[in-house]
């Protein structure tokens, strides 16, 4: 097989080792032995091994396991042995620190403690810091009162009459009668609102409240009042994705900055809005009626609507269908960098984004605004990446891939032969859906979650399916909170709605931004450094739950 995956048609995981043993030349001319500073005890430490004298004979580097990804499309992994053979022992430190608290109003008080005479205005003191440390504080702050009153510097408030909390923005309307809110510094503003410790009503009246980010329309809604869930479905009409898309927001009155606050309810509710949204739109392109009414579908509803539209796509021959695949993701948590590097998402409340991808677009050449030629290529899908790597399986195997690499997950074993160690990487499994650890990991601490069944997509997924997924998806999120990530993207992988193909499985990837591992070239060409064996990250998970 000429395919690069580290799944066998037998139901098995294969990987390559290096053994690394070379010699090099040395071509140095001269020697600068110096002095680094002295040992513990007098003896000068220097830097004679900086500098040999011949070549370099190494007889025993460190092993680097590769691991090709399941999907050749996503690169290949590789694993430092001795750097894993430190965690073996203790899997349990595989997880970040919890965030320190920072106040900058607690150090100034340590500064000029029993100094009377000098400053304490917080305020003060805050407007006049250089933009960086601004930015450094309401990034990583711990303390509303720092936050309170770098709001107070980029922004103006409409206050209650007793002066006390903000209960709006102040804005200005120029001579075309634009109106804009009064924010002095843009950026500082963003960094700001994202921060959880930022108390709720300054979130609400900046950023949370219905229309003080723009006219978005709102088009959907969830709301269950028992379980303080309230979720607003946005419309983004002029979308850098084609055709517009949706955002499921979580609403201003149910704040959720932390995974640790979201609800199984949130959950369902986000969902629920991206299975109406796209039922009723794969509804109206088949000319199936629906209900009309200003309120959320029930779970029946959509039901007995996913079966009609399912049966039009069975009937029909594939490109039959203007719009036929999914788009989804999932961008939690927000960091700014004080060299004004945004280091993740667009806001740290609660939110999912999506679309549908329509099935051609058409082509121009030339003159990009010229009139299109009578031709059209595939519009592009994540999925679509997939689906061409498991025809290509099976044409040159004859084999289904994700049966044999369920069944490879199932009976995995280690790399490391450290045998007394799990082995598994499963971590949470019902009758419909897996949550793993990938043999292969893009990201250190990447999940995946897929379906059992031959179901490709969410339209092939049932009432029973789509709660599995739901809810395995929390648990995904929670695990990986529980653990220190705090930027997650979540991305699916889907099957074309009028994909005829049984094998391909609905696939979600879980990839945390861990703090040391920003990326640089090894990951632009591919390459995804591990630190950890997937067995013993799948171990640290399943203590999460």
């Amino acid at each position: 097989m000429s395919l690069q995956t580290c799944g066998t048609t037998d139901g098995r995981f294969q990987w390559g080792l290096h053994r690394p043993q070379f010699k090099v030349a040395n071509f140095r001319k001269s020697d600068e032995i110096s002095a680094l500073g002295p040992i513990q005890g007098g003896e000068m430490n220097e830097n004679q091994a900086n500098f040999p004298q011949g070549e370099v004979d190494e007889t025993n580097a460190d092993w680097i396991f590769e691991i090709p990804n399941a999907f050749p499309f996503r690169g290949t992994t590789y694993i430092c042995k001795s750097w894993a053979d430190d965690k073996v022992e203790d899997p349990a430190a595989i997880r970040l620190p919890e965030k320190s608290d920072v106040s900058l109003k607690q150090t100034i008080g340590q500064w000029f403690s029993g100094k009377p005479g000098c400053s304490k205005d917080l305020q003060h003191i805050i407007n006049t810091l250089p933009d960086q440390l601004r930015i450094a504080l309401a990034s990583s702050s711990t303390d509303p009162d720092d936050l309170i009153c770098l709001a107070k510097y980029c922004c103006e408030f409409d206050y209650e009459k007793t002066g006390g909390w903000p209960v709006g923005i102040r804005y200005t309307k120029n001579g075309r009668g634009i109106v804009s809110a009064k924010i002095t510094d843009q950026t500082l503003f963003e960094v700001l609102v994202n921060n959880q410790h930022l108390p709720d009503i300054y979130k609400e009246v900046m950023v949370l409240r219905p229309g003080v980010q723009g006219k978005s329309e709102i088009v959907g809604d969830w709301c269950s009042g028992k379980s303080g869930s309230h979720i607003y479905e946005y419309l983004r009409r002029n979308s850098y994705i084609p055709w517009g898309h949706y955002a499921a927001n979580m609403a201003n009155d149910a704040v959720r900055y932390d995974i640790r606050e979201l609800s199984p309810s949130d959950m369902t509710g986000l969902r629920h809005l991206y299975y109406q949204r796209t039922f009723v739109r794969l509804a109206q392109q088949c000319g199936i009626d629906f209900p009309a009414e200003r309120k959320a579908l029930s779970v029946s509803e959509l039901e007995m609507m996913r079966k009609k539209i399912l049966k039009r796509f069975s009937k029909k021959a594939e490109g039959d269908f203007k719009f036929n695949r999914t788009l989804w993701g999932w961008n939690f948590g927000f960091d700014f960098a004080p060299s004004h590097y945004r280091l993740h998402a667009s806001h740290q409340q609660i939110h999912q984004q999506f679309a549908l991808i329509p099935a051609s677009v058409s082509t121009q050449t030339g003159d990009p605004l010229g009139q299109p030629v009578d031709m059209t290529f595939a519009s592009y899908g994540c999925g679509d990446l997939i689906a061409d790597f498991t025809s290509s399986f099976r044409s040159q195997t004859g084999c289904n891939f994700f049966e044999s690499y369920i069944q490879a997950i199932r009976s995995n074993r280690r790399m490391d032969g450290h045998q007394s160690n799990s082995s598994s990487l499963i971590i949470h499994e019902d009758s419909e859906v897996i949550l793993f650890v990938p043999k292969s990991q893009t990201s250190q601490w990447e999940v995946q979650l897929m379906t059992l069944k031959p179901v490709g997509n969410i339209l092939e997924a049932d009432d029973t399916t789509r709660q599995s997924i739901d809810r395995a998806m929390l648990i995904a999120v929670k695990i990986l909170s529980g653990l220190g990530a705090r930027m997650i993207t979540t991305i699916e992988y889907p099957k074309c709605f009028d994909s005829m193909d049984s094998d391909q499985r609905l696939l979600y990837a879980f990839l945390p931004k861990l703090p040391e591992s920003p990326g640089a070239f090894s990951e632009a060409q591919l390459r995804w450094i591990n630190g950890h064996y997937p067995e013993d990250f799948a171990f640290a998970c399943r203590l999460q739950l």
